[in-house]
């Protein structure tokens, strides 16, 4: 759903770095920042596009936490698709990757509904904590530590604890645990795990989210048999983690 041309990075529906979606428009196809970086060390899941009209369709029809857009797109620049955003009621965050460096063009780009704007070059830190600074700015404020019950999950350093042991996940099992952990006690349906976990693209076979689930479920709730099973399979709706 987005590269710098459009990127949408997970873990993030975040952004710990790891259960967020982001979407950004790339003009770089081999860009240093781009989707390998971004996907694999940071956790991100990216959905990448490299035109403005591609990108505007993705975030019209998607649900992403945050759009990085480059005001430098065939087909439709990156003012426009701002505006039209906005037009649309679409309130995701925007942050503005842009080479201009003139006052009147961040100040445009500012004006017409973005939340933040970043000329190249630039540090990737300074990207990465631009990204964590907008993520942070919806209603659910969004924290370095998140907690279910005794599950303690650290955002900052991909840390993972129940009842005062480490719980060692993989990448993709550490953004499944933040988006759920971010929505406990929601039901949350097969189809929206994915498309906040996984790349727009990637292959997914009908059961990659059960068995995501079952590997959850094998390193936090089962060798824990004093404590309350926190991850629940909610039949024909989806799946919920909760502390109730």
């Amino acid at each position: 759903m987005n590269g710098l041309a459009s990127y949408r990075f997970n873990n993030s529906k975040n952004i710990s770095l790891a259960s967020g979606n982001v979407i950004c428009w790339q003009v770089y196809a081999n860009d240093s920042y781009g989707n390998l970086s971004i996907s694999g060390e940071y956790c991100f899941a990216v959905d990448i596009t490299f035109t403005g009209t591609d990108g505007y369709d993705l975030a019209s029809a998607e649900d992403y936490d945050l759009i990085i857009l480059d005001l430098m797109l065939p087909e439709m620049g990156g003012i426009e698709i701002c505006k039209k955003l906005r037009s649309d009621k679409n309130h995701t965050p925007i942050l503005i990757l842009t080479a201009r460096t003139e006052l009147d063009n961040k100040v445009e780009g500012l004006n017409c509904g973005a939340d933040d704007y970043l000329t190249k070059p630039f540090a990737f830190n300074e990207l990465l904590s631009r990204i964590r600074a907008l993520l942070r700015r919806p209603k659910n404020l969004i924290s370095d530590k998140l907690k279910c019950a005794d599950l303690t999950l650290d955002t900052r350093n991909f840390r993972v604890e129940r009842s005062g042991k480490e719980v060692l996940l993989s990448k993709k099992e550490f953004s499944l645990l933040e988006y759920l952990i971010r929505n406990k006690n929601t039901v949350i349906s097969k189809d929206k795990i994915i498309s906040h976990v996984w790349n727009y693209d990637s292959d997914i076979l009908p059961n990659t989210v059960e068995v995501y689930i079952g590997y959850l479920r094998n390193k936090v709730d089962k060798p824990f048999k004093n404590s309350s099973r926190l991850i629940h399979t909610i039949r024909g709706f989806g799946y919920e983690i909760s502390d109730k």
